[in-house]
């Protein structure tokens, strides 16, 4: 065990004592918060440069911040906060005005709205110093002002602190149970580093005008879970298309550059600590978190996106914009990525946030620091493909991590550009207050550091109802049906990981498909082929025994063998190079179902009189567009035009193939798949195996039919 101690800039006495613990310590916190106070916070996700792996929480705080408009409170949760609120009082105090006489439990003030005097005008460069909640928060830092690297305040910021810097006309009521801010002092933190692979856990004493809090009970209150009422009802289809519809024409008119309205859908959720594990397996994120607020309220949430960080002097956001839908697979992923990385609107909407973004830190940086060190890198998540920009720069000296934190408030990328006319525009179109969404969660260090994520992907729980709200970035050539799907893609990924927890029983066990070589025996004839293996692996996961056989063997083995069904392989060179044509007079002469790939078609094309001839340009490696000719039984199931792996330098053209029906071709013309059905005789010119064949499980499927069609 380590202990040190020091006194903080505001003469608070600190002593911390670590320890090495089980990471269990941490889950042990986790699920105390189903029903206590206290957070959970951990990144799934290594980016180098910008992410690492991380976990940390906290339960029972000794003292809590709340904000609600401009009142601010301070509340001792314990008998260990009693000691340290009044330290925390005179901080509040300093910044506020007092609404009620302050108590041994609570202090609550108000910090009055600046006045329009020329002597209390501050310029643009200072607007994170106007008198709000935040100078409250000031005042707090800086009497625990130390060099610990944990200690600070931890919890969620709501999206309305905005309007204590912007002038929003407020449309919306704001219900009675909204909190704009909520923030928790706490002394006892499992903190797990997964870089140097260490767990610890640190606990703290505090010394206030010498009461200390050493021997004194650490527990807070408990609060079972509440059973949910009726669901409110999901948004209409086509309700957020409109919005989109209103958005074009504030676009036309010149009054916005781009605006990010959300819509909001509900779900059940009894178990918020179940829920948080759930969505840490589904949907890994840089910023995964569970906090407990009280009063019956958590926030669980698996955001994407870095709000502000702070470490020194160095100020880093990652603004996200541009998305789209993962594939079934990495080929798939690899298209969109392409689709997205060459889409001018993408581009733009991450343009503006990051022009944006720039613009909010030169009100605090040194001149020249604010650089673009990632420009449209990709992240890839459970459903949804993102590109992120990376932007640091340097605090001048006059600022610290807070003037970071407020001069980016909000991200454009849950707002828009301009800021204030956007934000405006949502206030004027969403259809219910935002509460914590688009705003932050995540820690303010009394070091001088901060961690913050984005208040994305998250679901707010109250009362056993859990509200998911997700957004879109909309521009002039936004498709308002296609904006409306984004926001319903979004926020699928806490419905499913929702839906999960709620049913655990309910959702049924995966249909175990049709396995057509079931009881089927495979001859594959490898032709020196860099792909047999594979091309075998396809076969037996349909159920079939592949038996392997280098060219050459003797043609006695094919009735020790038995097979169902002859596969040859592809290969290079031509056909005469392996003597292929006495190998399949051998076959038919047996009546056994055969199937040629590209060498093996080229060999079954050549055998019945057809000729063979050189592409221009060998086609090794490539993506080839392949469109079926009419009804297929070889194909079918698969679209009328598909996309195939292409490896050949020889080819067969339409009329040079006798005695099949060619059932697919290229766009110029080159046969890629022949069939006999009658005398079960099929082929393709292209590779069902390869990662360029995947898209829509087509190789598979033809392995499949190959296999449904050979059978007697």
């Amino acid at each position: 065990m380590e202990t040190r101690g020091y006194t903080t800039a505001g003469g608070i006495g600190v002593e911390r004592e670590a320890r090495d613990v089980d990471e269990a310590a941490l889950e042990d916190i986790v699920t105390a918060l189903g029903a206590r106070r206290g957070g959970a916070f951990s990144s799934g996700m290594d980016y180098p440069g910008r992410y690492s792996r991380w976990a940390f929480g906290y339960v029972d705080p000794c003292i809590e911040l709340v904000a609600r408009g401009r009142v601010i409170s301070a509340t001792a949760l314990n008998e260990r906060g009693r000691v340290v609120l009044p330290a925390v009082a005179s901080c509040l105090l300093a910044a506020g005005k007092p609404v009620a006489e302050p108590t041994p439990d609570r202090v609550e003030v108000h910090v009055p709205e600046p006045s329009n005097r020329a002597g209390d005008l501050l310029p643009e460069e200072m607007r994170s110093r106007r008198p709000t909640v935040f100078t409250a928060i000031r005042e707090v830092i800086a009497a625990f002002k130390g060099d610990d690297p944990h200690l600070g305040l931890y919890g969620a910021f709501g999206y309305d602190l905005a309007f204590q810097f912007e002038p929003i006309r407020q449309e919306l009521d704001r219900p009675d149970d909204q909190r704009d801010l909520v923030l928790h002092l706490p002394d006892r933190l499992i903190v797990i580093d997964r870089q140097r692979e260490t767990c610890v856990e640190y606990r703290y004493e505090f010394t206030v005008d010498r009461a200390t809090t050493r021997g004194l009970d650490r527990s807070g209150e408990s609060a079972p879970p509440v059973m949910p009422g009726e669901l409110p009802a999901n948004p209409p289809k086509g309700e957020y298309a409109k919005v989109v519809a209103a958005a074009k024409e504030r676009f036309k008119r010149g009054d916005l550059f781009e605006v990010v309205p959300g819509q909001v859908f509900h779900a059940t959720c009894t178990d918020p600590a179940a829920f948080y594990r759930g969505l840490r397996q589904s949907n890994p994120a840089p910023y995964e978190f569970i906090i407990s607020l009280g009063q019956g309220e958590h926030l669980v949430g698996a955001s994407p996106e870095m709000y502000v960080r702070v470490t020194g002097d160095r100020v880093e956001t990652c603004p996200i914009s541009g998305t789209i839908a993962r594939g079934s697979n990495p080929v798939e992923d690899a298209e969109a990525i392409r689709t997205l990385l060459s889409s001018v609107k993408e581009e733009s909407e991450l343009t503006m946030c990051t022009d944006v973004d720039r613009n909010d830190k030169s009100r605090i940086c040194v001149p020249g620091t604010v650089k673009v060190i990632g420009r449209r890198q990709i992240e890839l998540y459970s459903r949804l493909i993102h590109t992120v920009d990376h932007i640091e720069g340097r605090l001048r000296p006059e600022f610290d991590a807070l003037d970071a934190f407020l001069t980016h408030m909000w991200a454009v990328t849950v707002t828009g550009a301009p800021k204030t006319w956007a934000m405006q525009f949502i206030e004027d179109h969403e259809a219910t207050t935002r509460r914590w969404y688009g705003g932050a969660i995540g820690f303010i260090g009394f070091d001088g550091s901060m961690n913050t994520g984005l208040t994305l992907r998250t679901a707010q729980i109250k009362n056993g109802v859990a509200t998911v709200r997700a957004g879109a970035t909309l521009l002039f050539d936004s498709d308002p049906e296609a904006e409306e799907r984004e926001t319903e893609l979004k926020a699928s990924a806490l419905l499913g990981a929702l839906s999960a927890v709620n049913q655990p029983g309910s959702v049924p066990a995966p249909e175990r498909r049709p396995q057509p070589g079931l009881g089927m025996k495979v001859l594959l004839v490898d032709h020196e082929d860099s792909f047999v293996n594979t091309l075998a692996d396809y076969f037996r996961q349909e159920g079939a025994d592949v038996v392997t056989m280098r060219h050459g063997f003797p043609a006695r083995m094919i009735d020790s063998i038995a097979p169902d069904l002859v596969v040859l392989s592809p290969g290079p060179g031509w056909p005469t190079d392996f003597g292929m044509a006495a190998l399949i007079d051998e076959i038919y002469a047996r009546d056994l179902p055969v199937f040629g790939v590209c060498l093996g078609l080229q060999a079954m094309v050549e055998q019945a009189g057809g000729t063979l001839e050189l592409l221009d340009y060998p086609e090794h490696g490539k993506r080839g567009r392949v469109s079926r000719l009419g009804a297929s039984a070889l194909l079918d199931g698969l679209p009328e035009e598909f996309t195939a792996a292409r490896y050949h330098s020889l080819h067969a053209k339409r009329p040079g193939v006798v005695g099949f029906t060619p059932t697919a071709l290229t766009p110029d013309g080159n046969v890629m798949a022949i069939e006999d059905v009658e005398r079960r005789r099929f082929g393709v010119q292209f590779h069902p195996e390869s990662i360029l064949t995947q898209e829509g499980g087509a190789g598979a499927k033809i392995i499949a039919n190959v296999l449904r069609l050979s059978r007697r």
